[in-house]
């Protein structure tokens, strides 16, 4: 195997790549370690690293016993976990359709898809609150019709990015292998399920990662469905926690540490997968 000459070239791009890559896991490093730390020890040194007398738990203490953060898990998890499965089913089943089948308005229809992705949520909350609140699932008391409310937003809010992702990787599988399970008998549900899916594994990975972090991490939606205290997110619980202990720091660097932490740990573990399906996808259409 032939080794690789390391250039000077080369190391100005590792050299400008690592600076980069400080300036972003730095703040993240910051806001743990001030996390360990009390709101006046924070003002007075805030680069200081959280030990010996500088280091305390009492702000995750606090955020504990003021709030139902375990709750706030299982409602954000929940409301994540359908939505990247329902983005799966849907987006799946679009995009195989807009890449290996031609008919009428197909192209536009594909250009109406890319096109959803230049509108913003806070173009459309309005009309689609409106909306669910006629339909009896908005502002209600039952659990359930309330993860439905924002699962439905978020759902809508994904498709377009997964479709175009999906058929990206779905056109550059070879035609051959759905030509020959056809040969055989199979319907186009059966080709789908049986030859698509399982060589689109990387990709599929990819969407319903995305799907989930940016559903765990969206705010703006949850305060808008999310009305009662026992239904809210991990993200609405604890933007209502700062909220009402103002300017405390420590509490605060807390709460971002309690939301961004698990999703850290999930695209630590999921990466290859997101990086194999985005670059996969990209190769052609």
């Amino acid at each position: 195997m032939k080794k690789k000459k390391f250039s000077a070239g080369i190391f100005w791009v590792y050299l400008l790549l690592s600076l980069w890559a400080l300036t972003t896991i730095y703040p993240i490093i910051w806001v743990v370690q001030n996390s360990f730390k009390a709101k006046d020890k924070i003002l007075a040194d805030s680069f200081a690293l959280p030990t010996g007398e500088l280091f305390s738990l009492a702000n995750y203490r606090k955020a504990f016993q003021n709030i139902d953060i375990l709750g706030a898990y299982r409602n954000s998890i929940f409301i994540s976990v359908m939505v990247a499965l329902l983005v799966i089913v849907f987006a799946g089943m679009a995009a195989y359709a807009l890449s290996r089948y031609r008919f009428r308005g197909s192209k536009m229809l594909y250009s109406f898809v890319v096109a959803g992705m230049m509108f913003p949520v806070f173009a459309t909350i309005i009309p689609v609150f409106a909306m669910e609140f006629k339909w009896g699932i908005a502002n209600t008391d039952n659990w359930w019709l309330t993860m439905l409310s924002v699962i439905l937003p978020q759902v809508a809010g994904n498709l377009s990015f997964a479709i175009v992702v999906l058929s990206g990787y779905i056109k550059s599988l070879p035609l051959e292998l759905e030509e020959a399970a056809y040969m055989e008998g199979c319907s186009a549900y059966q080709i789908y399920f049986k030859v698509v899916m399982p060589l689109t594994k990387p990709s599929f990975a990819t969407v319903a990662i995305f799907a989930f972090l940016w559903s765990y991490n969206d705010l703006f939606t949850q305060m808008f469905f999310l009305k009662r205290p026992e239904m809210f997110g991990i993200t609405t619980l604890l933007n209502q926690l700062t909220s009402q202990e103002g300017t405390n720091y420590g509490l605060m660097a807390a709460a971002v540490t309690l939301v961004a932490v698990p999703v850290i740990v999930v695209y630590i573990f999921l990466q290859k997968y997101i990086i194999r399906g985005m670059t996969a996808g990209a190769v052609k259409g």
